[in-house]
């Protein structure tokens, strides 16, 4: 008698990456079924940056050296939005995340023969994709209004968007651990507001050398300036000094710390 054909059993890495293309298929569809939370914040990032280079643009344009053409002020602020489009879009991850906590999704999760981190990976990617896509609405918008970056090569594209995804992956990893350890969709929502606010404090707007000595040191190493920083150097042509590795540091301390603390919250038993 012939021997029955074997059976091939599927591996442990095919089985997490099905598991979290099924998981991150479902918060695609999540996002495109409630799209007003995510216009929202994609729109939020938009409107901020037609609101300064059109109402304040010329003062500030001049406060910066670039006189009174609104052009030096155009190339000075994009940048800082581009990353402020990442901080604004991941407060929907939290919030996303909460909701599947409240409404039993994840503990349903847990229970079911998957693997366990497809769960918080398919929102970390989903997430990640968003904020691509809102850096995109940005850039195109900034290049409407004339922003433009002549000088940079396409290594430097390159690695300027290798930078922005980077950047992408550690805030939606902080994210996802407030998103589960928020006890509803509207304390997730406040516990998230300093990832919008943070770049408020830092370089985006205005030049760290012209806030107050003493905030100075804070403006300057909180994870948003160093990232804005190199952003500009990369795109603008300018310097990027110590801000290139102090940028890629605060990624990757942010990712292993968001991707524990998440872990660690979404492993935990429930009461």
């Amino acid at each position: 008698m012939n021997a029955a054909p074997a059976v091939t059993r599927p591996t442990r890495l095919s089985l997490a990456v099905r598991d979290s293309s099924t998981m991150l298929r479902r918060n695609l569809l999540h996002a495109r079924r409630y799209p007003s939370l995510t216009l929202n914040l994609l729109l939020t990032p938009v409107m901020l940056l037609l609101l300064f280079v059109y109402v304040f643009g010329d003062t500030m344009s001049a406060g910066i050296g670039g006189g009174p053409d609104r052009s030096a002020y155009i190339a000075y602020v994009v940048p800082g939005l581009l990353l402020m489009s990442i901080g604004s879009t991941v407060i929907g991850t939290a919030v996303s995340v909460a909701g599947d906590m409240n409404e039993g999704i994840i503990a349903r999760f847990r229970t079911m023969a998957i693997h366990r981190p497809s769960v918080l990976v398919g929102h970390v990617v989903g997430s990640v994709l968003q904020s691509v896509l809102s850096v995109v609405l940005v850039g195109i918008v900034g290049v409407a209004i004339g922003f433009r970056s002549t000088d940079a090569t396409a290594l430097e594209w390159l690695a300027a968007f290798g930078l922005l995804v980077l950047f992408a992956t550690a805030l939606t990893w902080i994210a996802v651990g407030m998103g589960l350890v928020s006890p509803n969709v509207e304390a997730a929502s406040n516990n998230a507001m300093p990832l919008i606010l943070l770049p408020l404090l830092s370089s985006a707007f205005t030049p760290v050398d012209s806030m107050p000595g003493w905030f100075q040191p804070v403006a300057e190493y909180q994870p948003f300036t160093p990232a804005i920083e190199t952003l500009r150097g990369l795109l603008l042509g300018g310097e990027i000094g110590h801000n290139g590795w102090l940028a890629v540091a605060w990624c990757l301390l942010l990712t292993g710390l968001g991707s524990f603390w998440s872990t660690a919250a979404f492993n935990r038993d429930p009461k």
